[in-house]
């Protein structure tokens, strides 16, 4: 049962109509996963303004990650738009699809997913081989390498962890520094977060939305983040529950 005394700081908003300034809209959303025990998830409406920073609260195994996967074209829905930016991403190829990930998307995955021997600036870089718009942000007045180690700096990696490193060389804290930087680079319009402070203990994660919330409001991208912690709402511009926007459903075998 969620702990009521919190329920004040959470400001739950509704899904609501959707207006100009959407940057995300998806609408009559429908997606099944095959199998004798197949999981659905439904999504009459969801929007996301630009600029915001929403997070999306939901229990494990409630549809989180695969809500964040159609959102951002990993999986397309059997039915419905999933319209980004304008783009109705559910009708573009896999290809297609993939593109327009890497230019407009900076995910935070929630294992942070980076690549154990290469180094700290090489997994910062990593997205700007796949995006010459990112790329051409990136080094806009600087080289690539300045600014991966700027947002490293900025996310507070220490000055003697950004050159040389292997990310494996890395505590859990570290690493998700870096996986954030790699977000943030080249400034998406959109950084999508999977749980991404769950490893991490309650002061060392409102530290870490706090030094996120600034780059990205530096860098004009909206938040979107999923998790299971209620208790991080007060961080948010607006707290919506997955069952407030989509209905899910696991069939018995």
């Amino acid at each position: 049962m969620v702990d009521q005394t919190i329920q004040p700081e959470l400001k739950n908003v509704p899904a609501r109509p959707g207006t100009a300034q959407d940057i995300v809209r998806l609408s009559e959303v429908h997606f099944a996963w095959p199998g004798q025990r197949s999981f659905s998830l439904a999504i009459d409406h969801f929007s996301v303004s630009r600029g915001e920073r929403l997070m999306l609260i939901g229990p494990s195994g409630g549809g989180k990650s695969t809500f964040l996967s159609l959102l951002s074209g990993i999986l397309t829905p059997q039915r419905g738009t999933v319209e980004i930016l304008g783009t109705d991403i559910a009708r573009l190829s896999g290809a297609a699809r993939d593109r327009f990930r890497s230019e407009h998307f900076g995910i935070i995955f929630q294992m942070f997913n980076l690549l154990p021997y290469g180094s700290v600036i090489d997994n910062v870089l990593l997205p700007l081989h796949f995006s010459r718009t990112r790329r051409d942000r990136a080094r806009a007045g600087t080289t690539l390498e300045a600014e991966a180690a700027r947002l490293l700096r900025k996310l507070g990696l220490e000055e003697r962890l950004i050159r040389g490193l292997c990310a494996a060389s890395l505590s859990v804290g570290q690493q998700q520094r870096v996986a954030a930087a790699r977000a943030l680079i080249g400034r998406p319009e959109l950084i999508v977060a999977d749980e991404p402070t769950s490893a991490l203990d309650r002061g060392r994660q409102e530290g870490f939305l706090d030094l996120l919330f600034a780059e990205a409001e530096t860098s004009g991208s909206t938040i979107i983040m999923v998790t299971h912690d209620e208790t991080l709402g007060r961080h948010f511009s607006r707290v919506v529950h997955l069952s407030e926007v989509a209905r899910s459903r696991r069939e018995a075998a």
